[in-house]
């Protein structure tokens, strides 16, 4: 789950993280009145959840609270890479001395978190990863021990910081790892972290990205998601505890569990398909859960077959099989089904399905050569 600018800087305030002072506006009034608050020159940003804001005139500068409002009109007018823009940030523009990336992020290859620093901030790190890998300073943090001081000295060196600053990065870093870490964050980054004209540090941008697995933790958050930013299908299968995500291929996928749902995945690769989705209808799905299961699937206008892989233990395959024919009422696909289903109440499931003039397979390489030969136009 990725959080605006506004939310994650709302977030590193509460942590000690000096930011700008400003607030977030949803019409061009409120950031007009935002301005004469702040008295002076402002930054309209607008707050979607893409980068290059900047490239695309997102993100202006406004010398006083009229011209303010004139720009917070264009900027929520637009739509930045197919998302519109809904709100705006108005904060107080800083005296901008010499810009830092400050980020921590996981790092899978080592099994820990890694601080990144750079004294080329302001632009994209991957940028900076490309073209001068030298000036990104990485630190790895063991999480049994959580950051020490002079690690993060290590990263004020690493970027020659200044040492009139050292003291002020320290606690900005160890801010930021305590938001990475109490956040169940998988991203919390800086860029830039600013020195000023008046030598001070402040967080000018702000971007967190939640683990949606430990978002049950969380319940603060579910109000800061933004919808525009996620596929509906995605959306739908959040509201009904479905863990679904899209992918490029023409064959959809429905399967229970996880492991499962993978090797599924990888057969259909094994012989020359390419799968839509990893959709996990989970244990004890009913036929109301497996229904929606299927709707989310034919909703891709990609998918040329479905191949339903049900392994009954917890979940019936009988109670599949109901949830695939009432579906079917529904939602009338016009695709080849291919259903393979072992388990309990395999047989009274698989009766369900002929009777429906499905295709079934008792075994999953059978089930996945019937899929992808029905993706094909070579089974129907």
């Amino acid at each position: 789950m990725k959080l605006h600018e506004y939310q994650s800087k709302q977030i590193f305030s509460r942590y000690g993280i000096p930011i700008p002072k400003g607030r977030v506006a949803s019409t061009a009034q409120e950031a007009k009145q935002i301005a004469e608050e702040l008295g002076g020159k402002v930054v309209i940003k607008s707050q979607v959840l893409v980068g290059g804001r900047g490239k695309a005139g997102g993100i202006r500068l406004a010398k006083n609270p009229t011209e303010a409002e004139e720009v917070a009109t264009q900027i929520l007018s637009m739509e930045i890479k197919g998302l519109p823009v809904r709100k705006v940030l108005v904060d107080e523009a800083a005296n901008i001395s010499s810009e830092i990336y400050l980020g921590i992020t996981n790092d899978r290859a080592a099994r820990k978190p890694v601080i990144m620093a750079s004294s080329s901030g302001g632009v994209d790190i991957e940028e900076v990863a490309q073209v001068s890998p030298e000036k990104i300073i990485k630190v790895h943090v063991d999480p049994l021990l959580g950051l020490r001081d002079y690690q993060a000295r290590d990263v004020a060196a690493g970027i020659d910081l200044p040492r009139e600053h050292w003291k002020s990065f320290i606690s900005i870093t160890h801010g930021l790892w305590k938001v990475y870490t109490e956040c169940d964050a998988t991203l919390a980054e800086i860029n830039p972290l600013v020195i000023t004209a008046e030598n001070q540090l402040i967080a000018l941008d702000g971007k967190m990205i939640i683990d949606d697995n430990a978002l049950f933790r969380h319940p603060e958050f579910s109000e800061m998601r933004d919808l525009d930013a996620e596929a509906p299908s995605e959306i739908e299968a959040r509201k009904y505890g479905l863990s679904y995500i899209k992918l490029d291929g023409d064959i959809g996928c429905m399967v229970n569990g996880a492991g499962l749902a993978m090797t599924t995945m990888d057969i259909i690769k094994l012989f020359g398909g390419n799968p839509a989705n990893f959709l996990d209808i989970g244990g004890g799905a009913n036929a109301d859960k497996v229904a929606a299961a299927f709707r989310i699937i034919l909703s891709d206008p990609n998918v040329k077959a479905v191949l339903l892989n049900v392994f009954g233990g917890i979940t019936r395959c009988d109670e599949v099989a109901h949830g695939i024919v009432a579906a079917m009422q529904e939602v009338k696909p016009k695709v080849p089904l291919v259903v393979r289903l072992v388990g309990t109440n395999a047989e009274e499931g698989r009766e369900i399905l002929s009777n429906a003039q499905m295709i079934t397979a008792e075994t999953l390489v059978d089930a996945a050569q019937k899929a992808v030969a029905a993706s094909k136009g070579e089974l129907q």
